[in-house]
């Protein structure tokens, strides 16, 4: 049985209202305080709770009071809510400052330090490495929001003590449930505008507008005007929740409401659905991402502005990388299918597909066709095993995997060029080279030349290039 928990946002989403909904579900906030101390900020913050009511129905208000704030001198309590000119129905973290005075300074964070501080805190695996993408997977929408890389985008609210400890918070609750499976409700855009560091901006805020986009989130209006999805809270939720819309199959066994920071026209509660599914066990990804984007790396000459990649994560050792598996049994389709099937598959995005022999029910020999892809090429993938094989259902997953930087070097061979793919760890050390599989066949029937021995000439003269 999986653990599933769906967030059913009528007034939008924030990092305060994941946080009181954690807290109402049953996560103690003693937890949570003695695990976010150890991100060296415990001098800097209270985190209480309370009940609030809003429009006849309770829920738990978690106000992170800052007592002291090294990056700002401007405290942003969220028992203080922001002036802003719309009247916001959120009163929490920006990537960049929302004052009234639109040119008040705020100190900035940028995303290594944060990165930095998050790996040394030694906190449970699973929370680290999802705060740890969510904060990329704001930085990258920022930056492409700016035209900047996501490592100098400047985190000044977002950066500052509150967001931090809305995003690991919410992180560590949930790990704390054991939530296997997350799932997120469209969501209410809001409007209005709003001032930032760069002057007045519309509502949702572009970076929240850019998450939406990537991940293809379903939206409506819910008739308020006010500012209803925060970043941090955009950011959450792009990068951890598997599917946008309505709650998956489930048996629910409680609910936790977390409050907003005001009253609306409708009860401004967050609604946690916590319960389990006999469904394949997946896993909460770090989007991750989710996001159809090519890395830097892969471009063959500069590219203005290049939109970064929302799905690697730089980390020791090589790239934390979110991918899609998709997975799905077959023991009736004609195996001269499986070829074509394949070329689909790779036309539709997919990053690798494979077979392994199986028996099934009824002592069928059968094949598990597996699928791995990008997360946003997942229902692409899914749409060609249903077109295309005998299969009544596929299982999907969200995981992911470390792969190390890669490079192409040049070789050539009796006029024939060969591409030789170079692998490097996070210090620039090569671990592996190896020649394309393709040009050694061409190389090979251009030269009436056993294609082994073309692949071990490619290699050797690419080793005598390095030792020059």
């Amino acid at each position: 049985m999986a653990k599933v928990a769906y967030l059913d946002c009528p007034t939008g989403l924030s990092g305060d209202m994941c946080l009181g909904a954690l807290v109402d579900a049953g996560v103690p906030l003693q937890y949570l305080v003695e695990q976010l101390q150890r991100l060296g900020i415990g001098d800097e913050f209270q985190l209480r709770a309370e009940e609030a009511n809003h429009n006849g129905q309770r829920a738990t208000k978690v106000q992170v009071d800052l007592v002291t704030s090294p990056i700002s001198s401007h405290s942003h309590s969220h028992d203080r809510p922001h002036t802003h000119d719309a009247g916001h129905a959120h009163d929490h973290n920006h990537p960049h400052t929302h004052d009234t005075d639109p040119t008040h300074d705020h100190g900035t964070r940028r995303l290594l330090e944060i990165e930095q501080m998050i790996q040394a805190a030694q906190l449970p695996d699973r929370p680290t490495q999802w705060s740890l993408a969510i904060f990329r997977q704001l930085a990258q929408a920022e930056g492409a929001v700016h035209g900047i890389p996501p490592e100098q985008v400047q985190f000044h609210e977002v950066g500052a003590t509150d967001a931090i400890v809305d995003i690991v918070g919410t992180c560590l609750g949930l790990d704390w449930l054991k939530i296997d499976q997350l799932y997120c409700s469209a969501l209410p855009t809001g409007g209005g505008t709003v001032w930032a560091a760069h002057g007045r901006i519309p509502i949702p805020a572009p970076a929240v507008l850019k998450l939406w986009e990537l991940r293809h989130v379903p939206i409506y209006h819910n008739g308020i005007d006010r500012e209803m999805v925060t970043p941090t809270g955009a950011a959450i939720a792009t990068t951890l929740a598997l599917q946008f819309g309505p709650p998956p199959p489930m048996v629910l066994q409680r609910v936790g409401l977390g409050a907003g920071g005001r009253s609306l026209s409708i009860p401004n509660i967050l609604r946690l659905w916590l319960g389990e599914t006999s469904e394949e066990q997946a896993t909460v990804a770090h989007h991750v991402h989710t996001v159809p984007m090519r890395s830097p790396d892969s471009y063959p000459h500069p590219v203005p502005n290049p939109v970064p990649d929302l799905s690697t994560e730089s980390l020791p050792g090589g790239s934390l990388e979110a991918i899609a598996v998709l997975e799905t049994q077959i023991d009736d389709l004609n195996p001269q299918a499986i070829g074509y099937v394949f070329d689909a598959l790779f036309a539709a995005g997919a990053l690798d597909v494979f077979t392994q022999a199986i028996g099934m029910k009824k002592s069928r020999p059968g094949i598990l066709l597996t699928v791995i892809c990008k997360s946003d090429r997942l229902e692409d993938c899914e749409t060609v095993l249903f077109r295309e094989t005998t299969t009544l259902g596929i299982r999907r997953s969200l995981c992911q995997r470390r792969a190390l930087a890669r490079e192409f070097h040049q070789v050539t061979l009796d006029g024939h060029l060969v591409h030789i793919k170079v692998a490097r760890d996070d210090q620039g050390q090569i671990l592996n080279a190896q020649p394309e599989y393709e040009d050694c066949v061409a190389v090979a029937q251009a030269t009436t030349q056993p294609w082994r021995q073309v692949h071990q000439a490619a290699i050797a003269v690419w080793h005598n290039r390095q030792h020059l």
